[in-house]
């Protein structure tokens, strides 16, 4: 993307900032029930290795999903392209071929499934009765993958259209919808672990169905039949920017979520109740980060817009006015759970053991959100500018200091574990601060804005 004169800077719109993090934020809230809500109903059972296996088996699905969240990501970006410039056949285009990169590779996950599977389940560290019961819960929602991925590029759809009500809708439905059928299935009808996997593979399905139907609802409907009926959809040619835009982006998330499943995987080799407990602050954390990503979500949009414009001055009050307003939020969050750790962590320990061990790590709840704050900021400024190759340099050096940091602070036990992750979160947002200068002057000098190399 190239400009020859820079659009004039347009006053800071700090309204702008609310209007898209708040929705994100209550979308990406919504998502967090999911993981919260089975390990919360879990732990009404009363056993640690079963909570253990709901994290096991959460975590493993981190791997084989959300590293294909790029779908969603490059069908938004190729979406709201073709909205400006071709219309809403090229739209229905889009939709379609991201519909068919995303089974396609459901089709892979599921014939690698009898190898995938028990290697994912070894490579988190499950043994024993965790194992068991993880690979219970995984089995039914590992057939979940097709429906998953459609709903990707269905998602990605909306977004892209600016259709952020709809999306919110139907991710809270979607949500709701998982946890009541948990609940029902596992408290109600005794169904144990298996309730869980049955309620994710249920409400998914039943999210697919309602985003089908948005699809082919009225004149876009229409259109998207029309367009499907004509061929030539499954060109490789086409195809090929669904493979490529986001290819930087894919193997960050790659690395991310591999530093992540570190957490299980070395928590599962100091027991059951080890195991459970840092699986209950995991997700909180899990939980806090969603929440603030609704400002990495403001960064994409509005950072995005100033760089195109080539207004470097705008693009750099963004960062900042983002910032500022992240870190009140990400006082509310810590000043919440200094609050009220204790009592939210005795309500999702299955055990006295796990409740006793969780509430001693309550401390790094307080502390994780100011660390994770600018990292999470500062990745929607980088995503906006297309400096994704950066990004993903800046996720490989601080996934080193994280594994240099857990290998000297494995005496420390789970401390050791969350102070190496709190490094991890801060070397991250060190690493973009430190290729921020050099970035800003590339892509606000001469000719227009250019993507990093």
């Amino acid at each position: 993307m190239t400009a020859t004169t820079a659009s004039p800077p347009t006053p800071l719109d700090t309204r702008a900032i609310w209007a898209i993090a708040l929705p994100a934020m209550v979308t990406n809230v919504a998502t967090a029930l999911i993981g919260i809500g089975d390990i919360w109903i879990v732990g009404r059972l009363g056993d640690a290795p079963t909570q253990g296996a709901v994290d096991v088996g959460a975590r493993l699905f981190a791997v084989l999903f959300t590293v294909m969240n790029f779908l969603k990501t490059g069908t938004t970006g190729l979406v709201a392209q073709e909205g400006t410039r071709s219309g809403a056949e090229a739209q229905a285009l889009v939709l379609l071929r991201g519909l068919i990169i995303g089974l396609a590779i459901a089709a892979l996950l599921i014939l690698a499934k009898p190898l995938l599977l028990p290697l994912a389940l070894d490579a988190l560290g499950a043994s024993g009765a965790v194992r068991e019961a993880a690979g219970v819960y995984a089995d039914i929602r590992y057939w979940s993958a097709p429906a998953v991925m459609a709903n990707f590029a269905m998602i990605g759809f909306l977004v892209g259209q600016r259709r952020m009500k709809t999306v919110l809708l139907v991710e809270v439905a979607y949500n709701l919808l998982n946890v009541g059928l948990g609940l029902w299935f596992v408290l109600g009808l005794d169904w144990g672990i298996a309730g869980i996997g049955w309620s994710s593979f249920i409400a998914e399905y039943a999210k697919l169905a309602v985003l089908a139907a948005i699809m082919l609802g009225g004149a876009q409907g229409a259109v998207l039949v029309a367009r499907a009926r004509a061929g030539g959809v499954a060109k490789l040619a086409e195809l090929r920017p669904f493979l490529t835009v986001n290819r930087d982006l894919f193997l960050r998330t790659v690395v991310l979520v591999v530093a992540l499943a570190g957490i299980t995987r070395l928590s599962a080799e100091r027991g059951a109740v080890v195991l459970a407990a840092n699986g209950i602050i995991y997700q909180l954390f899990i939980f806090t980060a969603l929440l603030l990503d609704g400002f990495e979500n403001a960064a994409q949009v509005l950072n995005g817009e100033r760089a195109g414009a080539h207004d470097r001055r705008g693009f750099i009050f963004y960062i900042r006015a983002i910032l500022w307003r992240g870190m009140v939020a990400a006082a509310l969050v810590a000043g919440g759970f200094f609050l009220l750790a204790d009592p939210i962590l005795a309500s999702f320990a299955a055990t006295e053991a796990v409740r006793i061990e969780a509430q001693a790590l309550a401390p790094w709840l307080v502390v994780i959100p100011f660390l994770g704050l600018a990292g999470f900021v500062l990745d929607g400024v980088y995503v906006g500018a297309s400096w994704t190759h950066r990004l993903l340099l800046t996720m490989i050096g601080a996934a080193i200091v994280y594994a240099l940091a857990l290998w000297v602070s494995w005496p420390l036990g789970s401390h050791g574990l969350w102070l190496s992750f709190s490094l991890f979160l801060v070397a991250r947002a060190a690493l973009q601060v430190a290729f921020m200068p050099g970035l800003l002057a590339r892509h606000f000098s001469g000719g227009g804005p250019k993507r990093a190399a």
